[in-house]
């Protein structure tokens, strides 16, 4: 008998902490039109066996991919990492094209969501804005010309990475990312 290939096939969910399960679901209904699939609630968990009521609450976010919120009306007020700037730890959702991000920039302000954005980051457009529980969201969408980036970007990414490891600053070979705003000027 073989041994089997380990390879994660894919994210089965990604779990987040919420203020409150209802009022998420909500919002993620509203705003990002996402469906709410499955919730159940224990007064132990079940890894831990800890006695600790919670509700956990799950999203569709396309794909396959699962969003989910943990309620956890026991403990202390939800924080962040003072440490981490708010723009660094986020969510990022990919969305069909340009048209669509701009769409729902449209709609979330329309809902009364401050919007950031649209961002040209060369190989993907993007717009961010947070839930009511403070996690940065990001929708984004790839540039039409990806594909011809793309091979340019990874061809770079192995002595990106080793010039960053060395030095801590923007590697010399990133330069090619900021080749389309040189051409827009």
């Amino acid at each position: 008998m073989t041994a089997p290939v380990l390879k994660v096939d894919q994210i089965h969910h990604v779990a987040y902490r919420c203020k409150d399960a209802k009022e998420t679901v909500e919002w993620y209904k509203k705003n990002l039109n996402m469906d709410y699939t499955l919730a159940f609630a224990e007064n132990h968990v079940p890894s831990t066996h800890e006695p600790d009521p919670y509700m956990h609450i799950f999203l569709d976010a396309g794909n396959g991919n699962v969003l989910a919120f943990f309620e956890l009306p026991t403990k202390p007020e939800m924080g962040r990492d003072e440490n981490t700037p708010k723009w660094v730890q986020h969510l990022a959702f990919k969305v069909k094209d340009r048209e669509t991000l701009v769409a729902y920039k449209e709609h979330l302000e329309a809902n009364g969501v401050e919007v950031l954005g649209v961002t040209d980051h060369s190989l993907f457009y993007s717009i961010y804005f947070f839930d009511p529980n403070g996690h940065r969201i990001e929708l984004a969408c790839n540039d039409p010309k990806i594909a011809e980036m793309a091979v340019k970007a990874a061809a770079v990414k192995d002595e990106m990475l080793e010039e960053w490891t060395r030095t801590k600053r923007a590697p010399r070979q990133a330069a090619w990312l900021h080749e389309r705003e040189m051409e827009k000027l």
